[in-house]
C-alpha cells in the first residue's frame, strides 16, 4: 500500500531524527562525539514503531494473520500490529467493482457461433471469506462468470438473446451471485453490452426482415384496397334507387374535370348515353364554353 509505506517512511524519520537530537544533546564534550548508544536505541525504536503502524483507507479492510492464523479484521483508520508476528497478507476493497467478461465463438442452442460481451458489478459484503475461503477472488469471479455466461448461451435461442437481453442478464446474474455467495461476494447486476453475429447470418437476417417489411406492407396495401372497395359498394347502393342523384353526380365530375385539367377531356359514347347528358356536340359546346369562361375571367392579383 503506497499510504502505508509514505506513512511508515516519515514516522521512521521523524522517531529517528528525535533519537538523534537527544543523542546528540548528550555527546561527549572532551572528544566531540555523540552518544553512539542513544542512536542506535533511536533507530531500532523508530523502525520498529513504523514496521508496527499501518493505515487502511476509508474503503479497505485490512486482514491480520497472528503466527499464519486470522487473527483480526482492521481498518479504516490508523492500527498497530506486532512485526514479525503479525502479517497482512489482503487489503480488500469494499466498493462495487467493474469486472468486463466474454464469450467467443459460443454456439446457441440453434447451432449459431456468436460473440458476447458483458459487465459485471459486484462488491465484498465479508471480507474474511473473501480472504480465506478462496484464492485470488478477483480471478475466480472472472472464470464463474466467463463460464455462467457460456452456460446461458447455450441455452439460448438466438432470437431470443437479440431480443431479451434483461432476461438474460438477469439469469447470469442469479447464477453468478449462486457460485460467488460463498466467497462473501454479492452480485449487483449483470449488463449484456453486445452481441456479435456472423456476418453472412447478418446478412441473412437483414434481408428476412427487408422481406417481411414487404410482406407488410403489400398485406396493408391489399386490406386499403379491400376498404376502398366496399366504400364504392356503399355509394353505388346509394345511386341505385336514385338516377337523378346519379347523373348529378356524373354532370359535376366531368364538370370539375374541365374545368380544373384540360379543355378537352374524351368520354366514351357509352358513358355519355348512360349519364343522359346528350350528344356529343352538346359536350363539345359545354367544354367551348367553359374554355371561354377561363378567357374572360380576369386574373386575380396576388
Amino acid at each position: 500500500m503506497k499510504n502505508n509505506s509514505f506513512f511508515s517512511s516519515l514516522l521512521f524519520i521523524v522517531i529517528f531524527g528525535i533519537g538523534l537530537a537527544i543523542s546528540y544533546a548528550f555527546k561527549d564534550e572532551s572528544t566531540g562525539k555523540i552518544n553512539l548508544v542513544i542512536a542506535i536505541c533511536s533507530l531500532v525504536i523508530a523502525l520498529i514503531i513504523s514496521a508496527s503502524t499501518k493505515v487502511a483507507d476509508q474503503w479497505n479492510r485490512a486482514v491480520v494473520l497472528r503466527l499464519g492464523k486470522f487473527h483480526v479484521l482492521r481498518g479504516p483508520g490508523i492500527f498497530f500490529i506486532i512485526p514479525v508476528i503479525d502479517t497482512i497478507p489482503y487489503w480488500i476493497d469494499i466498493r462495487v467493482i467493474t469486472t468486463t467478461f466474454k464469450a467467443e465463438k459460443t454456439l446457441t442452442k440453434d447451432t449459431v457461433p456468436v460473440d458476447v460481451d458483458a459487465v459485471l458489478f459486484w462488491k465484498v459484503i465479508d471480507p474474511i471469506k473473501a480472504a480465506l475461503d478462496v484464492a485470488e477472488y478477483q480471478s475466480a469471479i472472472s472464470w464463474a462468470s466467463q463460464t455462467a455466461l457460456r452456460d446461458v448461451i447455450g441455452k439460448t435461442m438466438l432470437s431470443d438473446m437479440l431480443e431479451g437481453r434483461d432476461k438474460m442478464s438477469h439469469l447470469l446474474q442469479k447464477i453468478i451471485d449462486e457460485r460467488t455467495e460463498p466467497w462473501g461476494i454479492n452480485v449487483i447486476s449483470v449488463e449484456v453490452k453486445d452481441v456479435l453475429i456472423p456476418s453472412g447470418l447478418e446478412a441473412a437476417m437483414s434481408m428476412q426482415a427487408q422481406a417481411e417489411r414487404e410482406r407488410q406492407a403489400r398485406v396493408i396495401l391489399g386490406d386499403s384496397e379491400r376498404q376502398i372497395a366496399e366504400k364504392f359498394e356503399e355509394a353505388s347502393k346509394s345511386y341505385l334507387n336514385n338516377p337523378t342523384a346519379f347523373h348529378l353526380r356524373a354532370m359535376n365530375m366531368l364538370y370539375e374535370g374541365l374545368k380544373s385539367n384540360a379543355t378537352i377531356v374524351v368520354v366514351p359514347s357509352t358513358a355519355i348515353e348512360t349519364m343522359q347528358l346528350g350528344a356529343v356536340t352538346g359536350l363539345t359546346a359545354l367544354t367551348k364554353e367553359l374554355a371561354s369562361e377561363k378567357l374572360v375571367r380576369p386574373e386575380q392579383p396576388d
